[in-house]
């Protein structure tokens, strides 16, 4: 009995010595089943990035199609210092029209939102690796955001309504090293951000953020100019006759306007009377003229953790005492601001905060 009971003893250490040995192998990942080929049929949204046509040669070029046109807001909202390429695709025949200082978009609008990292910031052009392609569409049920997320190949990309994590390595412009776990947003988790009354809507697709110049193939000129030109925007009087936002990153300009452009792009789309922030009371966009609603020497309403150990919103003249300031200057969830699209804080977007508030008479 003793014997045998050592001998199923024994067996059983070599069955888990191997089960260990085992175990310590590299586990290969299941090759993915490929998907089947699809008809730009018009049904969207389609499984692959590839079958709307938006580009032409190699996908990872980003070279748009003749029908597809660029934007680019004068303010970037800050994405984990992710670099952006934008396109808009209009049907055919349509116009985008202004109405009541707003765009109209007509049904079948697609904006097209890339987002890529190159290798090194101080050659931005080189060795680009694109992340994720996220989509407004235009539907008749109004705007809908499909995310696509790129293979490593940069061959294509799939619709992944579920989001999903990448982890990104790059050298920043001071020369450091920076890795970034980046997180692309689920298809409901859209709606937090592009939320007005209650309605999906572009963030920066506005006249304010569009009417400035761009380069657009070899020519430098007004982007909403060029629309017109191309029969495609209907009541734009030109650029005079319209708001605009400067570039915040553009130190020659005033530092009051580059600090209400940051924080229209990058916080006005919560904090504005249509947005879900609204009962805050801090609305910022960027012609806000209301000390109080700008959060001088404003106490939170339900601000919680978030405000920390700080009494007002921002205290003129002290922007270390300023809940924005803290609260743009930390990652926390429940207390960093915006509370989606970072996981890193934005260091230069904080020191230009920091020198507006500084700024203002006490």
């Amino acid at each position: 009995m003793l014997k045998n009971t050592s001998r199923i003893i024994g067996l059983v250490g070599i069955c888990l010595l191997i089960s260990c040995k085992e175990s310590t192998k590299e586990v290969q990942p299941l090759p993915q089943e490929p998907l089947k080929e699809e008809l730009a049929d018009g049904d969207y949204p389609y499984q692959r990035l590839s079958t709307y046509g938006f580009f032409e040669g190699e996908m990872k070029e980003l070279q748009p199609s003749s029908s597809i046109l660029p934007y680019e807001p004068a303010s970037s909202l800050f994405t984990d210092y992710a670099l952006k390429s934008r396109f808009i695709a209009i049907p055919a025949s349509e116009k985008v029209k202004i109405q009541e200082g707003d765009f109209l978009f007509p049904t079948g609008t697609i904006l097209i939102k890339n987002f890529y990292y190159p290798t090194d910031f101080n050659k931005p052009e080189e060795n680009k690796k694109i992340i994720e392609t996220r989509l407004l569409i235009h539907s008749e049920k109004g705007w809908e955001a499909f995310p696509y997320i790129w293979n490593e190949e940069q061959t294509d990309a799939v619709l992944k309504v579920v989001g999903g994590e990448k982890e990104v390595k790059f050298i920043h412009e001071n020369g450091e090293e920076q890795v970034i776990n980046y997180l692309i947003p689920n298809k409901n988790q859209c709606k937090t951000c592009h939320n007005s009354s209650e309605q999906l809507a572009p963030i920066g697709v506005k006249i304010k953020h569009l009417n400035h110049e761009m380069k657009i193939g070899q020519k430098i000129q007004n982007q909403l100019t060029y629309w017109k030109e191309k029969g495609v925007l209907e009541g734009f009087d030109g650029p005079d006759n319209h708001p605009s936002l400067v570039n915040y990153a553009d130190e020659t300009q005033a530092l009051s306007d580059r600090a209400m452009a940051y924080l229209d792009i990058n916080c006005s789309h919560c904090h504005q009377s249509e947005g879900p922030a609204s009962t805050s009371g801090l609305f910022l966009q960027f012609d806000q003229k209301d000390p109080m609603k700008l959060g001088v020497m404003k106490t939170p309403v339900a601000a919680g953790n978030g405000a920390g150990a700080f009494d007002y919103d921002i205290v003129p003249g002290k922007a270390d005492e300023s809940i924005i300031t803290y609260r743009m200057n930390s990652t926390e969830v429940g207390i960093a601001m915006p509370e989606l699209g970072r996981t890193t804080i934005h260091q230069e977007g904080v020191a230009l905060i920091r020198e507006w508030i500084n700024s203002m008479d006490k």
